[in-house]
């Protein structure tokens, strides 16, 4: 078996909210001045993050997810998505440790780091303290044996000085190096979901703010070491391919039409690779400049994104809702994840209270909320079956929304969906419609990917008639 050299490093915190982001995206920065090729990686579920790293490196950033998939899906996607980098960066989520379960490691950014064997980085907050700073990072260093605490980046440090002091504990009591620190400064906040991400970064606007980070970490971050750090990952051993092994089928003519625009693109990399493993050829339409469904498509995708934020302008598009309801009805192979579910429904009542008309197929009222009203993993198993899983069949996910859906008359339910907190019946499957809120991670259960294709196969056939 080859072994293959991946340097690698990941970016961890003790919470949210320590500067995980505005390190990886500055180091990343860095790292491309220095005419690196640098892959970008993010722990969990997120899309997001994602987005920004893509916009850095230049190359599509994928999420390694430890719940959703198993540790050797996940090593195969690491291992295919680093490919041809110089080095790969791994952002953490939420707190190094947490995950799943409180009580295990699973799903966490230090699980990823174990099974890559990849040095860690922790990002410790270290506003009001000194020498506590060092039982922080011991603590850190030593709850999981197997973590490979390779350095740590102060934040929220009051003064160079004060970097300095902790510093002196850390290193003294960890006995792990202090790459650098940052001085609370302002005006380098990292932009969370709002009006326009997807635009923003796709027209560079951000991109100020990427070379101020860079410039940031250059100055206040050890990078030769970080580099260092990377390249002394050890050779991975080159994993069977389970995902993308063998021949790619021939996509002989079948076409998965897939919305992408500001208002739709949240998908993992993953699930469209997956459609096109199995042979699906992937033609891309935008909803929000009111384009239609493309006419040969034999089937319909429609993911994420933030469409209550662009509920006037979809609501303006009436021959283009009129159609893509039509060809739903109709029997178009079509599966819609949260913000699409949201556009299929009746209405769509915006923050403000506005109420504008969506497609009409899924028989709800969708209200936007002051506050989350969804967060989580999800193990999603099928109600009554349906094109993507047979009864009891299940699929991994996870769910992230701000808005409710108020059932309208008849209403069948696409899944029943576990969790943290239990579980409850979510989405909606009619005819050959699946939708609902939960974001389905197609690696946990690639035969969801290959029906899809089938039945778009199958309606393709059936047109042809």
């Amino acid at each position: 078996m080859r072994r293959l050299h991946r340097p690698r490093i990941v970016i961890g915190g003790t919470g949210s909210g320590a500067g995980k982001t505005t390190l990886t995206l500055g180091l990343m920065a860095a790292l491309r001045r220095r005419g690196l090729t640098v892959q970008g990686f993010k722990v969990g579920p997120d899309y997001i993050d994602p987005t920004y790293h893509t916009a850095v490196t230049g190359r599509p950033s994928r999420n390694l997810d430890t719940w959703m998939a198993s540790a050797d899906v996940m090593k195969e996607i690491f291992l295919r998505g680093s490919e041809g980098a110089d080095v790969s960066v791994i952002e953490g989520v939420m707190g190094f440790y947490d995950g799943k379960d409180p009580r295990s490691d699973q799903g966490s950014t230090a699980q990823v780091s174990m099974l890559l064997e990849a040095p860690a980085v922790l990002v410790v907050g270290i506003a009001s303290m000194a020498r506590s700073a060092a039982a922080i990072v011991k603590g850190f260093a030593t709850l999981s044996e197997g973590v490979s605490l390779a350095g740590v980046v102060c934040n929220q440090a009051g003064s160079a000085g004060h970097i300095s002091l902790c510093k002196a504990a850390i290193e003294q009591e960890c006995e792990v190096p202090v790459l650098g620190g940052f001085v609370r400064t302002e005006g380098i906040q990292i932009p969370e979901r709002h009006l326009g991400l997807v635009p923003a970064v796709e027209r560079g606007e951000l991109a100020p703010l990427f070379d101020r980070l860079a410039d940031l970490v250059e100055e206040f971050v050890d990078v030769d070491r970080v580099i260092e750090i990377a390249r002394s990952a050890p050779d991975l051993d080159e994993c069977e391919a389970g995902l993308f092994g063998g021949a790619v089928e021939e996509a002989a003519g079948v076409k998965i039409a897939v919305a992408r625009d500001a208002a739709f693109n949240f998908y993992y990399p993953e699930n469209l690779e997956l459609l096109e493993r199995f042979g699906a050829e992937l033609v891309f339409f935008s909803p929000l400049a009111g384009e239609k469904v493309p006419e040969d498509a034999g089937a319909l995708y429609i993911g994420g994104g933030f469409p209550e934020e662009f509920a006037g302008e979809l609501a303006g598009y009436t021959d283009a809702r009129q159609d893509l309801k039509e060809r739903v009805l109709g029997g178009l192979p079509t599966l819609a994840e949260c913000g699409g579910y949201m556009y299929l429904g009746a209405s769509l009542a915006d923050r403000d209270g506005v109420v504008h008309e969506m497609c009409g197929v899924v028989p709800g009222e969708v209200k936007m909320q002051g506050k989350l009203a969804a967060l989580g993993y999800r193990e999603a198993t099928a109600v009554g079956g349906h094109f993507l899983l047979p009864v009891g069949e299940t699929v991994r996910g996870h769910e992230f929304h701000y808005s409710t859906l108020t059932e309208l008359g008849e209403f069948a339910y696409a899944y029943r969906v576990k969790g943290l907190r239990g579980e409850k019946e979510e989405g909606y499957a009619g005819g050959r419609l699946v939708a609902g809120y939960t974001h389905l991670y197609f690696p946990s259960n690639p035969e969801v990917a290959r029906r899809f294709v089938e039945e778009a196969r199958a309606f393709a056939r059936e047109r042809s008639v």
